[in-house]
C-alpha cells in the first residue's frame, strides 16, 4: 500500500498536487482507524513525505477550531501548536494524557515530514525534472514563513505547556515529557 501511495504522489506532474488529492481522499478513512497503534503504523510507515506531512497537516487543521488557510511552513506548526485541540476522538477509549501524548507525536512527525522539503527541493518537482535538480544541486529555498525566531518558539511552547497543565495537571507523564523537549 505505500509503496502505491507513493508510486501515486509521483506519476502526476506535480507531486505537490497529487499529495493534496490522495490526502485529501485519505484523510477519511484515517478517522476512522479505531487504534493509535494502527494510525500510527500507517502514518511512520508511509514513504511518500510529501503525502504524510499533507495527511498530518489535515488532522491537525481538523482538530483546529478556526483552522487556517495559510500553506505548509514551520509557522503553520507553531500555529498548529498554539490553535489545535487535542486530537479528535477516536473511536478507542483513550485517557486524556494519551491523547495529547498522540498529538505530540504526531506534530513532531509532521516537522520532520516538513523538514524534508527545504533540504530536498526536488520531492515537490515532477520525476522528469528531478535530475536536473540534482544535477545543479538546486539550493534549498525557504519561504518567509519559515523564518521563525527562538523566541517565537519560547512562547507558542509555553503557551502550549499551560494549556495542557490546566488538562492533565502536573506533573507530567514521562512520556509527555520526553515528547515536549523533542518537540521543542
Amino acid at each position: 500500500l505505500q509503496r502505491m501511495l507513493a508510486m501515486a504522489v509521483e506519476v502526476d506532474r506535480s507531486p505537490t498536487c497529487s499529495s493534496r488529492k490522495i490526502a485529501d481522499d485519505i484523510f477519511p478513512f484515517i478517522l476512522n482507524i479505531p487504534l493509535r497503534s494502527q494510525r500510527e503504523a500507517l502514518l511512520n510507515t508511509m514513504e511518500s513525505q510529501l503525502l504524510r506531512c499533507r495527511l498530518l497537516e489535515l488532522l491537525f487543521q481538523h482538530s483546529c477550531d478556526v483552522p487556517t488557510t495559510s500553506s505548509m511552513s514551520l509557522d503553520k506548526v507553531l500555529y498548529f501548536l498554539s490553535h489545535s485541540s487535542v486530537l479528535p476522538q477516536f473511536q478507542d477509549e483513550t485517557a486524556t494524557w494519551q491523547r495529547w501524548d498522540e498529538m505530540l507525536q504526531y506534530l513532531s512527525l509532521l516537522l520532520l515530514s516538513y523538514h524534508t522539503f527545504p533540504l530536498a527541493e526536488h520531492l515537490r518537482t515532477s520525476v522528469s525534472d528531478r535530475m536536473k535538480l540534482i544535477a545543479q544541486k538546486a539550493k534549498a529555498r525557504l519561504q518567509d514563513s519559515d523564518d521563525i525566531s527562538q523566541l517565537d518558539i519560547q512562547l507558542k511552547m509555553n503557551d502550549f505547556i499551560s494549556r495542557m497543565q490546566k488538562t492533565l495537571g502536573e506533573p507530567f507523564p514521562p512520556q509527555i515529557q520526553e515528547k515536549l523537549f523533542m518537540l521543542q
